[in-house]
């Protein structure tokens, strides 16, 4: 009797707590998809299932720049809830990463919601999902773990959510002019520094994307799914994905991703809604949220709703039909489901291949040995560890291998060198990241072609065919500072961000700083173009002169030379009118409407957050009326400038840079001056020669079926070139006679007359990494890419590719640094 009131006690609480759950729609107090929900909300429902089921666990990971957390639900029977951290545990030993029991008989599923903010119906998704799965679909649970993150992207959900509930009317309106269906700049889609957050996954620039990464290789799911949505008029898109498909990717990802997409389409046939497959969403372009889980083992797979933020509660597309958000929240919600289904019916399929996906033996490649500026290798070395992949150091040495000219065989001889081995769990990532040249299937891809760590770090490399050991998990880094009273001055090299952040951290506590343009020898040591000498005859009214220089170089780890005279042994003393006081400049940068957001957050984020540097944002409709001689730099961001550079606004810009002031004008923004009066930069047209006729009438007889294929001679599609530099100018400071720039199109501008072609790809061009179509390349002959042009007594510097895009073009920052703190330093013209 006592046994049966204790059971009945157990089984009335156990149906009591049950009884508490609540659907979202009761929780919220309106149907999912009558309303956009707050990220607040979307948190406060997972706490409350989580509060109600022994099914669910609910975490925070980290917060975004704006405060919201960052959060992720696990999901699975309450048996496994109890075994969860062994579960775990033998899904990384699968791997490799732990030793352990390397075998396991759950599946573990990862699914992403809402990477961009605007693409709001999939966070509305996650919330019925996660409903279901524990009240209709439990039987699932028992062999497999699903992880769901609500909201990848919390601070542009909200920035989408909290704009439509502010415009939207009551009931929404259809009509695609309503303002409801036309978000303002820069819309929901990026987060707070306006980044893609679904172009960062293997960048991992932003704080969602690094506390995601941490939980992600805690636990490296068989499969990972990233929600999105499209356009108004497009039907669902989901796996199989399209070609190109990298080498790495197993057969078995490709024949998984089959399976899942028929078991989709099974659902979708039944209810009759329209889907594609098998194009325009590829896997390649390692930085995605389903190509970097492909590359870390899992079946990675992007899933495409119709609506965007364009589509609100409800749309009439093109075709006439409404596309409401209670329909995109069920598509969603269909696909999330059916893929633990098929999780659940082949646990061990998975756990089998997922297991043999981390035998790297057969990688052709074994070894990536990088050497060249340390601050860029250690920059390197804080990349790889956000992904967990190992490296190390070596001594003198050399090492054969495939260079990253095009060289078959180059030999790379080293004092000291990085060591990347593909023989470790994440040896495919590693080929995928360090390749010298992905193979292309197809050059009809979704994103940039090329990518390798590095050219983007400028660091010289080969990928060995022989295993190369490393015998130091770090790399020694010299003494930094010197506390030697008696100098006069110090020195500090300039070659790197590292020099760039010092010299950003001294201006901002006052200390005067100069830079040479020219080479010197002081004490026995040759110092090269741009170094910095900080002396205390500049800086007689600081107190604490050596003890704040000190405490900054030891801050950023930088090698202080103390100089005992201003007497060079050869070359300019530090009096000499070749040695340039750096003024703390005051910089604007433009922002809002006509501007890219991506390259505006970009710009803005390196200021703020990599440089560690003052700026101040100006919106494009305040440019007419700003005061700009309150700063001495104005950066324009690429965009499409049209109008707002009018005459009136030109003359504007013309009488700032006169007046000393200096324009840096990236990417698109440099064809807002391009044949412009008083301004020096013309567009690239090459001459047609006499076979041009006959090849135009061989285009317009192209078949209809191959013409966007022959279209691709005319595109770059994010490749890489070899840059031709004048290391003499300011702008090149710190590099040597080539860079290699990561072009983003073919837009081509002549030579600079009359002002400095810094940087330029002469009649040779020189494609090392990525597609670029033959015509494309045809165009790029002979023109200008970083140019410097004098206009009274300021300049417009131009920079037809963009430094600062995505912020993983390590190499390329200093570019824009040098624009900004050290070209025209008031020099007079010669």
């Amino acid at each position: 009797m006592r046994k049966s009131v204790i059971l009945s006690f157990f089984l009335l609480a156990a149906l009591a707590v049950q009884a508490q759950l609540q659907s979202p729609a009761d929780f919220l107090g309106y149907e999912i998809g009558t309303e956009f929900s707050r990220h607040a909300d979307v948190v406060r429902y997972f706490e409350h299932v989580a509060a109600n089921s022994d099914m669910v666990t609910y975490q925070e990971y980290g917060k975004t720049n704006e405060r919201r957390p960052l959060t992720y639900a696990i999901v699975t029977s309450p048996a496994n809830q109890n075994n969860i951290e062994q579960i775990r545990k033998n899904n990384l030993a699968q791997t490799g990463i732990i030793e352990g029991d390397a075998t396991s008989d759950k599946a573990i599923v990862w699914l992403s919601y809402n990477v961009h903010g605007n693409e709001a119906s999939s966070t509305e998704a996650s919330m019925v999902t996660l409903y279901e799965l524990i009240t209709t679909k439990k039987d699932w649970l028992d062999n497999t773990v699903i992880i769901i993150d609500p909201c990848v992207n919390p601070d542009g959900r909200d920035r989408y959510a909290n704009w439509y509930n502010q415009v939207a009317s009551k009931p929404y309106d259809p009509l695609q002019i309503a303002a409801e269906h036309n978000e303002p700049w820069p819309g929901g889609r990026p987060n707070h520094y306006l980044f893609d957050l679904n172009r960062d996954w293997a960048w991992a620039t932003q704080v969602e994307s690094q506390q995601r990464l941490k939980v992600y290789n805690q636990w490296m799911p068989q499969i990972h799914v990233d929600f999105h949505e499209q356009g108004i008029n497009e039907p669902y898109y989901f796996a199989p994905a399209a070609e190109p498909f990298h080498e790495v990717i197993t057969d078995f990802q490709r024949d998984f991703q089959n399976q899942i997409g028929k078991n989709h389409a099974k659902y979708f046939d039944n209810e009759g809604w329209l889907y594609f497959t098998k194009e325009r969403f590829d896997l390649l372009y390692p930085s995605y949220g389903d190509t970097y889980p492909t590359y870390m083992g899992a079946i990675g797979m992007t899933y495409e709703q119709a609506g965007h933020g364009r589509a609100g509660l409800g749309i009439n597309n093109d075709e006439g039909f409404e596309l409401t958000l209670v329909d995109r929240v069920a598509h969603h919600k269909t696909t999330g489901l059916s893929t633990v289904e098929v999780a659940s019916n082949n646990v061990q399929k998975l756990n089998t291949e997922f297991q043999k996906y981390f035998d790297n033996n057969e990688l052709t490649t074994k070894s990536f040995v990088l050497t060249g500026n340390q601050d860029n290798l250690i920059a390197l070395a804080n990349l790889l560890d956000r992904h967990e992949i190992q490296y190390g150091f070596t001594g003198k040495g050399k090492a054969s291998g495939v260079g990253y000219d095009k060289e078959k065989k180059k030999t790379l001889e080293y004092d000291m060198a990085m060591v990347v081995n593909t023989n470790q769990p994440k040896g495919k990532m590693v080929q995928v990241l360090f390749e010298p040249d992905a193979k292309l299937s197809t050059p009809l891809t979704y994103d940039i072609t090329a990518w390798n760590l590095p050219k983007a770090y400028g660091l010289e490399a080969v990928a060995s065919s022989s295993q190369v050991e490393s015998l130091n998990a770090t790399m020694e880094v010299k003494n930094t500072g010197n506390t030697n009273n008696t100098a006069t001055g110090y020195i500090a090299k300039w070659n790197s961000m590292q020099d760039a952040r010092f010299l950003a951290k001294l201006l901002k506590a006052g200390i005067k700083v100069r830079f040479t343009e020219k080479p010197f020898v002081n004490n026995g040591t040759t110092y090269d173009r741009g170094s910095l000498i900080i002396t205390k005859s500049d800086n007689m009214r600081m107190d604490n002169f050596g003890l704040i220089v000190n405490s900054v170089a030891n801050e950023f780890k930088r090698e202080l030379e103390p100089a005992l005279s201003s007497f060079a042994t050869s070359g300019p003393d530090f009096g000499s009118p070749d040695v340039k006081l750096i003024s703390a400049p005051r910089v604007a940068l433009l922002r809002g409407e006509r501007t890219s957001s991506l390259s505006y957050g970009a710009t803005w984020y390196f200021f703020e957050q990599d440089l560690g540097y003052p700026v101040t944002s100006i919106d494009t409709g305040d440019l007419g009326r700003a005061d700009l001689s309150q700063f001495d730099v104005l950066v324009m961001p690429d965009g499409y400038y049209g109008s707002l550079l009018n005459d009136s606004t030109l003359d504007k810009v013309k009488t700032f840079v006169r007046s000393g002031g200096k324009v840096v004008a990236l990417s698109g923004a440099v064809s807002a001056f391009a044949g412009k009066e008083g301004f020096g930069v013309t567009s690239n047209e090459k001459d047609k020669d006499s076979t041009a006729g006959e090849d135009e009438k061989k285009d317009l007889l192209i078949p209809y079926a191959s013409r966007e294929e022959s279209g691709t001679t005319d595109l770059i599609t994010g490749s890489i070139f070899k840059i031709t530099m004048d290391k003499t100018h300011p702008m090149a400071f710190g590099y040597g006679d080539s860079y290699y720039s990561l072009k983003l199109g073919s837009d081509s501008y002549s030579y600079l007359d009359g002002g400095y072609n810094v940087g330029w790809i002469p009649d040779d061009v020189v494609n090392v990494s990525g597609f670029a179509g033959d015509t494309a390349k045809t165009k790029l002959k002979n023109s200008m890419v970083f140019g410097e042009q004098r206009l009274g007594a300021g300049s417009v510097i131009y920079m037809v590719d963009d430094p600062l895009f995505r912020a993983f073009w390590e190499n390329g920052k200093l570019l824009f640094v040098n624009s900004v703190f050290l070209v025209n330093n008031n020099r007079p013209e010669l």
